[in-house]
């Protein structure tokens, strides 16, 4: 029996490496997967490294309507030939370009996945035309999965989409989290030793660690006042910043830039493919974000063992149980932070409840094969809809 096509989008390879990481392949035992993205050179290495197939069209994150077009009009072509039974789009623009040229190339089921929103922070001209973009993604669209339950009551309130077509898969989240390959017991005391001393971090210190894209609307700039000021009050204090700065979308403060540079209590170490090492020997996750689907970083952190300070904001605010495995504060609110993690260093009761606890809380409810299950389930049933009524394995 010839096993039906699944085509995969999202705008850029590192959301196939990172944020769907072991899914496609686990697809792949039921589908014929193809995995479709920008950036050619890194989307074949991706596939290679996944024995799955790909299909490079060149799509960017910002709103460049001639390039969108050519991504349209080539993706259009592909899916007519190919003929897939699913496409499923990832990201803001993979899901305009992908569900439009789905819709018209009459692809049967044509899902897009939300996993955060650039409209929540956007105001104007700017928030009416990414409005009109999201509206026109979910009418191609023939199932909408907003991947936390903030999303989808947001959804529903702005009346973006029919409340029929929306639907959360599993308890949340894209891809869930692998516990075992996150996992403190991973690192002995002498591999973490040795990451201390490269970066100058002493055995006493207090670290606190963002992961992500060092940008405005993650936090940031609070996040570098909140510890400047902290530092004059608490001397065994570091901050790890670890992931890009991205200049060209949403650039940092002048004087939070200087900060990162001249203080040296602040380590910020680029992107890097393998983040784990760096929570082993971090305290607690800072994440201040101001918008969020369902974070993998905060399950990662958790499943490191890693208390985290979030901001009460959906995905943030369903992985995290304040006073339980983490602390809750307001959004954009720099003495707020400053307050909360104040508490994670003089608290030591508190500290420790939150320690014991944050793993276990992912591990119960997020594994990534229970989510990957999930999915696997809803394509079934959607095939059954569509009169394919059974998966090869």
């Amino acid at each position: 029996m010839t096993k039906p096509k699944l085509l995969r989008i999202t705008t850029v390879p590192l959301s196939l490496e990172k944020l769907l990481e072991g899914q496609l392949g686990f697809m792949q035992n039921y589908f014929e997967v193809t995995a479709i993205s920008s950036d050619t050179d890194r989307l074949k290495k991706y596939g290679k490294q996944n024995d799955l197939n790909v299909f490079p069209v060149e799509m960017t994150r910002q709103i460049t309507p001639i390039s969108d077009t050519k991504a349209l009009l080539k993706l259009y072509k592909y899916l007519k030939k190919e003929k897939p039974t699913i496409v499923h789009t990832h990201t803001p623009k993979a899901g305009i370009v992908g569900m439009l040229a789905a819709k018209l190339a009459k692809v049967p089921i044509r899902l897009h996945t939300v996993a955060g929103l650039p409209l929540m922070e956007a105001t104007g001209k700017k928030r009416k035309l990414l409005d009109m973009v999201e509206k026109m993604t979910y009418s191609c669209a023939t199932k909408v999965y907003p991947n936390s339950k903030g999303l989808y009551d947001f959804i529903k309130k702005e009346k973006l989409t029919k409340p029929e077509k929306l639907k959360i898969i599993g308890k949340g989240s894209s891809n869930g989290i692998d516990t075992t390959h996150f996992n403190p017991q991973l690192y002995n005391q002498n591999t973490k030793k040795k990451l201390r001393n490269e970066l100058s971090i002493h055995s006493d210190d207090f670290v606190f660690i963002f992961v992500g894209r060092l940008v405005g609307d993650k936090g940031i700039n609070e996040l570098v006042q909140a510890f400047k000021n902290l530092k004059s009050k608490f001397k065994n204090l570091k901050l790890l910043l670890v992931g890009p700065f991205e200049s060209a979308l949403d650039p940092l403060k002048h004087p939070t830039l200087k900060e990162i540079e001249e203080n040296s209590n602040i380590i910020s170490v680029g992107f890097q493919q393998d983040v784990r090492p760096y929570f082993s020997i971090s305290n607690a996750l800072a994440f201040p974000s101001y918008r969020e689907g369902f974070p993998n970083v905060v399950m990662q952190a958790g499943a490191m063992g890693l208390p985290s300070i979030v901001t009460d904001i959906n995905g943030c605010n369903e992985i995290i149980k304040d006073g339980e495995n983490g602390l809750i504060i307001p959004p954009k609110e720099v003495v707020a932070l400053q307050k909360a993690m104040e508490r994670l260093i003089i608290n030591n009761d508190l500290y420790n409840h939150l320690q014991q606890t944050s793993r276990e809380m992912i591990v119960n409810r997020y594994q990534r094969e229970e989510v990957w299950q999930a999915l696997l389930e809803e394509y079934q049933i959607l095939l059954q809809e569509k009169g394919i009524s059974s998966l090869e394995n």
